[in-house]
């Protein structure tokens, strides 16, 4: 009987190689191959968990930003913000804006000003369009000149110098409680109040006693 250790150690010895060292190289080489194929495997499914989880992460961020803006205050606040962000860039620069409400479709949007012809609204003048839910509702504007409007357009333009003209946009919520976005042309401030507030009228220079 023949040892393989010594058939091995002869193989070895005259720089030859035999059927046993070939199979056992060949088993420790598939054997490397497969743990690294694991590994692979194994780095692959990490990657592609982290990129669902992120998807997912996208996906509830989004979804709670729509929940968000459905609700009456976070419509509000869209609208506030938009009417701000146009006193703001008028303010500080020589460009006019423009924010149409359209009481009739129940939807608003920003325009920078660019034509002399005020009734045509270019597609590039755009910089906000949005449109309001059963839970948020535009009931009449009313302007600070004792013009109101219950259907139409109603339109608030602001320049370096302020508001044109105020004004009050009166939106009710899903339980018709109704609340109102006060523009005030003297200070530019535009705020949210509950209920129809009475809207003042600004003084005039001769009403201010000097």
């Amino acid at each position: 009987m023949t040892c393989t250790a010594q058939m091995h150690t002869d193989c070895l010895a005259r720089g030859g190689y035999c059927v046993m060292c070939v199979k056992s190289n060949t088993r420790n080489t598939q054997y490397a191959i497969r743990n690294t194929r694991n590994g692979f495997t194994m780095a692959e499914l990490l990657v592609v968990l982290v990129v669902i989880s992120l998807f997912v992460f996208l996906a509830q961020i989004h979804l709670f930003g729509l929940l968000r803006k459905s609700t009456f205050r976070g419509q509000m606040q869209e609208f506030v913000s938009t009417m701000q962000m146009a006193a703001s860039a008028a303010a500080k620069s020589d460009r006019r804006y423009e924010v149409i409400i359209d009481i009739a479709e129940q939807g608003y949007l920003l325009r920078e000003i660019t034509t002399p012809d005020l009734s045509e609204v270019l597609e590039e003048e755009i910089i906000v369009e949005a449109d309001l839910s059963e839970n948020c509702r535009v009931v009449y504007v009313q302007f600070d000149d004792a013009e109101s409007t219950h259907e139409g357009r109603a339109k608030f333009r602001a320049g370096r110098s302020g508001w044109a003209y105020g004004g009050k946009i009166v939106l009710l919520d899903k339980n018709e409680r109704p609340y109102s976005v006060v523009v005030n042309r003297l200070n530019r401030i535009v705020g949210l109040e509950e209920g129809d507030v009475l809207l003042l009228e600004p003084k005039l220079k001769d009403d201010i006693p000097f």
